[in-house]
């Protein structure tokens, strides 16, 4: 079987693309959708364009396609996305990071069906307290690049989180009744290493801005790679 992996750089979408390998499917691109608008309903937004390093530390061709943000709009975006990637490198479905948006899910799975392409997603109603244990325990490392909730310190924001952040994450998500893996919303991250990357990316640079009471992003200014051991 032949997927593409729709690739936001998030942890979600990272570790969709691990199982799916991992369960030996063969993988020839990655897809992103770039959106023009931060309240895409359907894609990630915060610092989507330094993707390409994750693509180029894994070895994966990365297919980027622009769209609208515009509810609805998006969605004719993403079946041109689906129907480019299927004529150029013969794909037969698509893995997708899809965690507890049923809406998300629900439209790629109507968009991929139309088109003929099977969707796997492998992280669907899982249990995102222990998800996000396993995620460390396996190796992937992140940075949070976006806040939006009470109870998360914008200290975190930039910092390549260690098993004490995550475990704060959770406590506080438990506290303030947010989502533990930040599905809803709440917060945005980007992985900087993980199992199928052959270089470490090292954020150089980068600048905290705050949006709102409880609302912050982090913006990546400079990225490099570094050889793993």
């Amino acid at each position: 079987m032949r997927v593409c992996a729709l690739f936001s750089g998030g942890k979600d979408s990272s570790y969709a693309l691990h199982w799916a390998v991992l369960k030996g499917f063969e993988v020839p691109c990655l897809l992103t959708l770039r959106p023009a608008r931060v309240d895409s309903w359907m894609f990630h937004y915060p610092n989507i364009s330094w993707t390409r390093y994750q693509a180029e530390a894994m070895g994966i061709p990365q297919v980027i396609h622009d769209t609208s943000g515009i509810k609805d709009l998006e969605l004719e975006d993403l079946r041109e996305a689906f129907i480019s990637v299927k004529r150029r490198f013969g794909v037969d479905g698509v893995v997708t990071g899809a965690l507890l948006s049923d809406y998300q899910r629900m439209m790629i799975n109507i968009v991929a069906k139309d088109v003929g392409l099977k969707v796997y997603s492998p992280l669907w109603r899982k249990n995102q307290v222990n998800y996000l244990r396993d995620l460390y325990r396996h190796g992937f490392r992140f940075v949070l690049t976006s806040i939006n909730t009470m109870g998360l310190s914008p200290r975190l924001l930039g910092k390549v989180l260690t098993i004490d952040d995550i475990e704060y994450l959770i406590n506080s998500a438990l506290r303030y009744g947010f989502n533990p893996a930040l599905e809803g919303g709440e917060g945005e991250t980007f992985v900087v290493d993980a199992p199928l990357f052959k270089y470490e990316l090292l954020i150089n640079d980068g600048e905290v801005r705050r949006l709102g009471e409880y609302s912050w992003v982090y913006i990546i200014k400079s990225i490099s790679l570094r050889p793993k051991a």
